[in-house]
């Protein structure tokens, strides 16, 4: 796993993988959105969803937390071990909107991430067990969840897209 000398550096990369990501599927036509290929694992649409969904997690854990509220990772009723159905929710979450909306509240997400990355000092970014939420046995510092739910499958997930997109365009 990648491994960030500063905040800078972690916020910098998150914008450009992202970036990179979201301008994949700019030219996918909406009537192909749920169009399914057996190469590759997830639609246009679905795709989006995963990291909408996956964002919308780690956000809300961190608001959670800010509320108060004893964070419960994963989300409630879904387990580390079965994680299909807490991707199926994502699909069905965004099941309806359309590829630009999906990507409007994901260049949203993603600005809201960098901003909350911004608040916080080094100790808490780069120090283990600096959240409740994000304290396991791998002692992870809170960059690498970060990093596992932006940078990392905003690059291998370009990769997904661009082969549906040599299959099916």
């Amino acid at each position: 796993m990648r491994v960030y000398t500063n905040k800078e550096e972690l916020i910098t990369e998150i914008k450009q993988r992202s970036q990179k990501y979201i301008a994949e599927f700019e030219k996918i036509p909406e009537d192909l959105r749920n169009r399914r290929t057996d190469e590759v694992d997830k639609t246009p649409s679905e795709n989006l969803s995963y990291q909408l969904g996956w964002l919308s997690l780690l956000l809300g854990w961190k608001e959670e937390e800010k509320a108060g509220i004893e964070v419960q990772t994963l989300a409630e009723g879904y387990k580390w071990y079965n994680l299909g159905g807490l991707y199926q929710s994502f699909y069905d979450t965004y099941r309806e909107e359309t590829l630009d909306e999906q990507m409007q509240q994901l260049n949203k997400k993603v600005m809201d991430l960098c901003l909350w990355i911004e608040t916080l000092t080094d100790k808490e970014l780069f120090e283990p067990e600096q959240r409740k939420w994000a304290t396991t046995k791998a002692k992870w510092p809170l960059y690498k969840w970060v990093h596992i739910n932006s940078v990392a499958p905003f690059t291998n997930f370009r990769t997904k897209i661009r082969k549906w997109k040599k299959i099916v365009l």
